[in-house]
């Protein structure tokens, strides 16, 4: 069985199956593209909630993981080697999670790459504008009676759909037949965009069907309604 006693993060968090990989998670966008992935590989894992409520993800236990206090990180006890590895940033996890079960990346150097090219148009673009439009929306920015900051970022929100609505046309996901990282990474930031944030009509989110499309394929996937919803909040 392996230990996991040398790293902090477990004195908070104990591992009841520390054969599997540890989650320390929420479920938020960022959060759910790895509880997603986990459910959608069929990796064993145990889940754990971080509270942002009582200020989880600033805990020195926490902080031992990952230094910039974000949601999600992973400590797999079988990591390369047969060491434990532990890991944050989505985008990181999702490519690891990939090579470690083989599976939802492309083999094909090439195709693998593309793949990994659209991962990041998510990390850096989709994610963070629909973040700061939801909080000039939604959040303390919606009080603001300066709306031009609101404005640039659902337009700017409305073109990053437009790129991705172009790339879906005539394809049923982001790579064509092929279920990826790249959807994982991506779909839930559009769900919570016209969910949680409800920026929807806002953006024109009517305007986009293949983005409409093939979001409703991807809530429909049995890993993807588990993974949503998963560490459960209680």
């Amino acid at each position: 069985m392996p230990d996991l006693s040398a790293f902090p993060i477990t004195r908070k968090w104990p591992a009841q199956h520390p054969d599997r990989i540890q989650l320390y998670s929420l479920p938020t966008p960022n959060g759910v593209k790895v509880s997603i992935m986990l459910e959608e590989t069929g990796l064993p894992y145990e889940p754990h909630l971080v509270s942002f409520d009582t200020d989880d993800q600033l805990s020195p236990e926490f902080l031992s993981l990952n230094p910039n206090n974000k949601i999600p990180a992973i400590l797999d006890p079988q990591g390369p080697g047969g060491k434990p590895l532990a890991l944050f940033e989505s985008g990181a996890i999702l490519l690891y999670l990939a090579d470690k079960s083989g599976k939802l990346i492309p083999a094909d150097p090439a195709r693998r790459y593309e793949t990994i090219q659209w991962v990041m148009f998510q990390m850096g673009g989709i994610g963070p504008m629909f973040g700061q439009l939801g909080f000039f929306h939604k959040f303390a920015g919606k009080d603001y009676e300066d709306k031009r900051p609101r404005d640039r970022y659902a337009a700017e929100s409305r073109r990053l759909l437009k790129v991705l609505e172009q790339r879906l046309e005539g394809r049923a996901w982001i790579m064509g037949d092929e279920y990826t990282i790249a959807d994982i990474a991506t779909l839930p930031w559009v769900r919570n965009l016209v969910g949680f944030y409800e920026a929807g009509d806002l953006v024109g989110f009517k305007d986009f069907v293949n983005v409409r499309r093939v979001l409703d394929a991807f809530v429909q996937r049995p890993a993807v309604v588990t993974g949503l919803d998963t560490p459960h909040r209680g």
